[in-house]
């Protein structure tokens, strides 16, 4: 019998709540293992029922979702967070990132990308919706220049980050790669390499900077400067 992936809903609008568990309890494969209406019942509920994936809204009583992201990704390395929002270019989002979370949602996504973003985020090997995750990336990192367009002094101190300096030509390329939301095989196509031994470079590469996963990559490639905002990209 296949493991189901077990989903804990955080969001303080039961209706949402009921519409999403109506649609990811009626795929085979998932469960939803429980519910919370507050960032402090998420982290109570997590710790109970070490749920697969969280769906956490940002915007809750009592304690906010970034907090209890924050809390959740640090106590419970197996469980995955994502950040459930309103709007696509929302700061809150992007704090969530930061603070742990896989990936963000709107709330108004179609039921089978619901499903579809639970299942790659529960098995950890893909970003979800890589552009728009680059957009938020675009807009809410700083840019590495100054204003008259030589590298700022906090920029040239992220981009000095000694862990960089632990990976190989090999892997910087594919963390460069992994920051573009190319996938595995796309990567592999690149480099003419096979998807096992990009998997391997992205493995190495996450156990090298101390990282959750792909998303915490791309977030760490921003900010340490490998990966400088443009100005403008064509979405």
């Amino acid at each position: 019998m296949t493991k189901k992936t077990k989903v804990l809903l955080a969001d303080d609008q039961p209706l949402l709540r009921m519409g999403f568990s109506l649609i990811l309890e009626a795929e085979e494969a998932m469960e939803v293992c429980g519910e919370a209406s507050d960032g402090i019942e998420a982290i109570e509920q997590t710790e109970r029922l070490a749920p697969d994936v969280v769906l956490m809204d940002v915007r809750m009583p009592r304690m906010d979702g970034i907090e209890a992201t924050r809390r959740i990704t640090a106590a419970h390395p197996g469980t995955r967070v994502i950040i459930l929002t309103t709007f696509d270019l929302d700061e809150y989002a992007f704090d969530g990132l930061r603070a742990g979370a896989s990936a963000f949602l709107l709330k108004d996504v179609a039921p089978e990308e619901l499903v579809h973003a639970v299942q790659l985020v529960a098995s950890g090997d893909a970003v979800v919706a890589p552009r728009v995750t680059q957009r938020l990336l675009e807009t809410y990192v700083r840019p590495a220049t100054g204003e008259a367009g030589a590298p700022s002094s906090s920029a040239a101190e992220r981009a000095e980050d000694p862990l960089l300096a632990d990976l190989t030509p090999r892997e910087r390329e594919v963390l460069e790669a992994i920051s573009e939301g190319l996938s595995n095989a796309e990567i592999a196509h690149r480099f003419f390499l096979s998807e096992a031994t990009v998997k391997t470079h992205v493995r190495r590469i996450l156990t090298k900077l101390h990282l959750r996963d792909r998303v915490q990559a791309v977030v760490y490639a921003y900010e340490t400067g490998l990966v400088i905002p443009s100005q403008g990209l064509d979405y």
